[in-house]
């Protein structure tokens, strides 16, 4: 993209060329489908030279010892040709993506969407769109991985509604979703997943210590917060001003993003009709659902009772739940307002938004065989473990080794994107070593969740930055990675500060992390 050079007298002068730089050579990177075919060729080269490798290290998954497999033997070959299609289809991602998408999609043709934005725009001060938009990144973890197919795509239209720049809604977005990851006002099913860990790696110590699932509630809910106030300023300052100069040179590729570039007049009385009656059926199907859910004995519960546990059909039902929850008000929508004369404009909605996903589907063809490789090798287990031994053995005081732990789980996130499996490799080994020098379990885990989100949307080990781009690419014809990538830098780097210093700042009033929760625990405990 074509910026005018930053004038010599500008105080952001530095940071804009510096992440001009980057944004350069992101983009000069090949094609993100052919990077993604060289991670797996490196992926094979180095299982190959590492295969037989003693470490000396202990995977605490299996409790044996750590060993680098080999994906060019002739057995690792026959699974990743007999298991290709079927790990392309099982990518986490994949079902998610392409099932909201049909409910999105027939949201968009009716014009659904674009009437929601201008009635929300119009009522929404312009200086608060950052916040929002990041905000509801944020509360959008609740619903798993929802945020990335539906708030990411919403911010670029929310901004480019309000005359603002599409790719900066797409960053403040994407900071909410993936860098903010961690935080959020609501309990969600991560939890008790990495409690279960947590008080698992700490019984080895102590083998009658506990550890509540909402143990960093009350410090997370205060991140969402203070990040969302970071986040506000970083993208006002730094990233928005970025792209004044960046033509848009594509429309959203949706009928619902072009009604809803701004207009005069606001909305037509049919549109205010098809919107109130859209409103009105979500709303009873919302209602509908807490009366199902509110049963203790509902089949929406998990097996412990929880709406929120990851084994919880609820949770599982999300998907489905936002198709229906675009599907069904779009529909409404569109016939009320008159925009769907027919069936088959709700079927060319959804068939629209298939084939605006050929390159996604494309990319994440690639991204799945190669993370599936990079899984079976061991990898990114070799390099976790490594970097808690050398945590470790450098041995720092208290407040510097939370800091250390913050990066070192900041760093392993550039590699392995799931935030469970990160933790099944490292509390093994963090939670004990730290309990040895008299720092708690849980605030152990509040240090790896903020590492594990700040790094999120810079790497494209993030099963769904490819998403990101394409939506890029949608109003910005020739955005890539490294657009996206210098878009998010600031946002990682400030969280990655902030967060630090509000979690060392809870700590020094001795302020409760959680339900539960200590920061110190006698030595030899």
């Amino acid at each position: 993209m074509n910026r005018p050079p930053a004038s010599s007298a500008s105080p952001a002068r530095w940071t804009d060329r510096a992440l001009g730089l980057v944004e350069h050579v992101g983009n000069r990177l090949p094609d993100t489908v052919f990077l993604f075919l060289l991670a797996l060729f490196a992926t094979w080269g180095l299982s190959w030279g590492l295969a037989g490798v003693d470490f000396g290290l202990t995977d605490p998954r299996t409790q044996k010892p750590l060993v680098i497999v080999n994906q060019l033997e002739t057995a690792s070959l026959t699974v990743f040709l007999t298991r290709m299609v079927e790990v392309f289809t099982a990518f986490p991602p994949l079902g998610l993506v392409l099932v909201a998408l049909l409910g999105v999609g027939v949201a968009e043709r009716t014009g659904l969407i674009g009437a929601a934005l201008r009635a929300f725009l119009s009522v929404t001060p312009r200086f608060l769109v950052v916040p929002m938009v990041v905000m509801a990144g944020m509360l959008s973890h609740t619903a798993a991985d929802a945020g990335y197919v539906l708030v990411v795509p919403l911010g670029a239209a929310i901004y480019h509604a309000a005359g603002r720049h599409p790719l900066a809604g797409v960053a403040a977005a994407f900071a909410g979703v993936g860098a903010g990851f961690a935080a959020n006002l609501v309990p969600s099913s991560i939890d008790p997943l990495l409690q279960g860990f947590t008080q698992s790696a700490a019984r080895i110590v102590d083998p009658a210590y506990e550890v509540n699932p909402l143990c960093n509630w009350t410090f997370l809910a205060v991140s969402s917060v203070w990040i969302t106030l970071v986040a506000w300023f970083v993208g006002t300052r730094l990233v928005e001003p970025r792209f004044a100069a960046v033509a848009v040179d594509g429309d959203g590729t949706s009928e619902g993003e072009r009604q809803a570039a701004p207009v005069d007049g606001g909305l037509a009385p049919r549109e205010k009709l098809g919107l109130a009656l859209a409103a009105l059926v979500g709303l009873l199907a919302v209602v509908g659902l807490v009366l199902w859910a509110r049963d203790p004995g509902s089949s929406l519960r998990g097996p412990k009772g929880g709406l929120t546990e990851s084994a919880a059909p609820l949770m599982k039902s999300i998907v489905p739940l936002i198709f229906l929850g675009t599907f069904v008000p779009g529909v409404v929508y569109g016939y009320v307002s008159g925009s769907a004369k027919n069936h088959r404009e709700i079927v060319k909605g959804m068939s629209q938004a298939m084939s605006s996903m050929g390159y996604y589907l494309v990319m994440a063809f690639f991204a799945a065989q190669f993370l599936d490789a990079f899984a079976k090798s061991n990898l990114g287990a070799l390099i976790a473990l490594e970097g808690a031994s050398l945590l470790q053995a450098l041995a720092l005081p208290r407040a510097f080794t939370v800091l250390a732990a913050v990066l070192l789980a900041t760093a392993i996130n550039l590699l392995i994107a799931s935030s469970s499996a990160k933790w099944a490799l490292l509390s093994g080994i963090l939670v004990p070593m730290l309990m040895q020098v008299g720092i708690a379990p849980e605030l152990t885990q509040a240090a790896y969740r903020i590492g594990d989100s700040c790094t999120n949307a810079v790497t494209p080990m993030n099963y769904y930055f490819p998403l990101v781009v394409v939506v890029a690419q949608r109003y910005v014809k020739n955005a890539g990675i490294g657009t996206v990538a210098s878009a998010m830098l600031p946002y990682s780097l400030a969280f990655l500060v902030a967060w630090s210093a509000l979690l060392l700042a809870f700590w020094g009033l001795d302020l409760p992390l959680g339900v539960a929760s200590r920061y110190v625990i006698p030595t030899g405990n």
